[in-house]
Protein backbone atom coordinates (compact mmCIF):
# COMPACT_ATOMS: atom_id res chain seq x y z
CA UNK A 1 0.00 0.00 0.00
CA UNK A 2 3.35 2.30 0.76
CA UNK A 3 3.85 2.13 -2.98
CA UNK A 4 0.16 3.43 -4.15
CA UNK A 5 0.79 6.64 -2.59
CA UNK A 6 4.28 7.49 -3.96
CA UNK A 7 5.41 8.52 -7.14
CA UNK A 8 7.84 6.35 -9.24
CA UNK A 9 10.88 8.31 -10.26
CA UNK A 10 10.70 8.21 -13.96
CA UNK A 11 7.41 10.38 -13.36
CA UNK A 12 8.79 12.45 -10.76
CA UNK A 13 11.34 13.69 -12.89
CA UNK A 14 9.65 13.94 -15.91
CA UNK A 15 6.48 15.95 -14.64
CA UNK A 16 8.96 19.31 -13.84
CA UNK A 17 10.57 18.87 -17.13
CA UNK A 18 7.32 18.55 -19.11
CA UNK A 19 6.07 21.74 -17.10
CA UNK A 20 9.08 23.58 -17.87
CA UNK A 21 9.16 22.51 -21.61
CA UNK A 22 5.45 24.03 -21.97
CA UNK A 23 6.12 27.25 -19.99
CA UNK A 24 9.00 28.00 -22.42
CA UNK A 25 7.21 26.73 -25.13
CA UNK A 26 4.29 29.36 -24.30
CA UNK A 27 6.87 32.15 -23.61
CA UNK A 28 8.23 31.20 -27.04
CA UNK A 29 4.92 31.91 -28.83
CA UNK A 30 4.08 34.62 -27.61
CA UNK A 31 7.75 36.47 -28.11
CA UNK A 32 7.01 34.97 -31.60
CA UNK A 33 3.62 36.75 -32.02
CA UNK A 34 4.45 39.63 -30.28
CA UNK A 35 7.27 40.31 -32.78
CA UNK A 36 4.74 39.38 -36.22
CA UNK A 37 2.99 42.00 -34.55
CA UNK A 38 5.50 44.54 -34.46
CA UNK A 39 6.65 43.66 -38.09
CA UNK A 40 2.94 44.21 -39.14
CA UNK A 41 2.45 47.71 -37.21
CA UNK A 42 5.87 48.91 -38.51
CA UNK A 43 4.52 48.00 -42.12
CA UNK A 44 1.60 49.38 -41.74
CA UNK A 45 3.04 52.71 -40.20
CA UNK A 46 5.13 52.48 -43.33
CA UNK A 47 2.48 52.19 -45.88
CA UNK A 48 0.02 55.22 -43.91
CA UNK A 49 3.33 57.21 -44.16
CA UNK A 50 3.87 57.06 -47.61
CA UNK A 51 0.44 57.35 -48.60
CA UNK A 52 0.34 60.38 -46.46
CA UNK A 53 3.32 61.94 -48.31
CA UNK A 54 2.12 61.52 -51.48
CA UNK A 55 -0.82 63.37 -50.51
CA UNK A 56 0.88 66.48 -48.94
CA UNK A 57 3.01 66.54 -52.33
CA UNK A 58 -0.21 66.54 -54.10
CA UNK A 59 -1.51 69.15 -51.81
CA UNK A 60 1.49 71.32 -52.09
CA UNK A 61 1.18 71.25 -55.66
CA UNK A 62 -2.46 72.51 -55.30
CA UNK A 63 -1.45 75.14 -53.43
CA UNK A 64 1.30 76.41 -55.46
CA UNK A 65 -0.81 76.51 -58.84
CA UNK A 66 -3.43 78.40 -56.93
CA UNK A 67 -0.96 80.74 -55.24
CA UNK A 68 -0.25 80.84 -59.06
CA UNK A 69 -3.32 82.09 -59.89
CA UNK A 70 -3.96 84.06 -57.17
CA UNK A 71 -1.15 85.99 -58.44
CA UNK A 72 -2.66 86.23 -62.18
CA UNK A 73 -5.95 87.42 -60.90
CA UNK A 74 -4.55 90.30 -58.44
CA UNK A 75 -1.97 91.41 -61.86
CA UNK A 76 -5.65 91.17 -63.49
CA UNK A 77 -7.59 93.34 -61.36
CA UNK A 78 -5.13 95.96 -60.80
CA UNK A 79 -4.90 96.10 -64.60
CA UNK A 80 -8.69 96.90 -65.12
CA UNK A 81 -9.10 99.11 -62.32
CA UNK A 82 -6.21 101.96 -63.20
CA UNK A 83 -6.67 105.40 -62.73
CA UNK A 84 -5.88 105.80 -66.25
CA UNK A 85 -8.18 103.06 -67.70
CA UNK A 86 -11.14 104.27 -65.86
CA UNK A 87 -10.10 107.73 -67.14
CA UNK A 88 -10.40 106.87 -70.60
CA UNK A 89 -13.11 104.54 -70.21
CA UNK A 90 -15.29 107.30 -68.66
CA UNK A 91 -14.49 109.80 -71.52
CA UNK A 92 -15.00 107.53 -74.57
CA UNK A 93 -18.31 105.70 -73.03
CA UNK A 94 -20.20 108.27 -70.79
CA UNK A 95 -18.57 111.01 -72.72
CA UNK A 96 -17.02 112.80 -69.20
CA UNK A 97 -14.74 115.30 -68.87
CA UNK A 98 -12.38 117.22 -66.58
CA UNK A 99 -14.35 120.42 -65.50
CA UNK A 100 -13.11 123.59 -66.69
CA UNK A 101 -12.06 126.29 -63.67
CA UNK A 102 -14.58 128.26 -64.52
CA UNK A 103 -16.81 125.94 -64.22
CA UNK A 104 -15.82 124.13 -60.45
CA UNK A 105 -18.52 125.99 -57.74
CA UNK A 106 -17.10 126.00 -54.30
CA UNK A 107 -19.98 126.46 -51.43
CA UNK A 108 -18.80 127.36 -48.37
CA UNK A 109 -20.87 126.86 -45.15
Amino acid sequence: MAAQGRRTPSRLGDWPFARRVSVRSLILTLLVAAILASALAIISTSHLTRVQYARLQKLENQRDALQTEWGRLLLEESTWSSPARIESLSTERLEMRVPGVDEVKVIHP
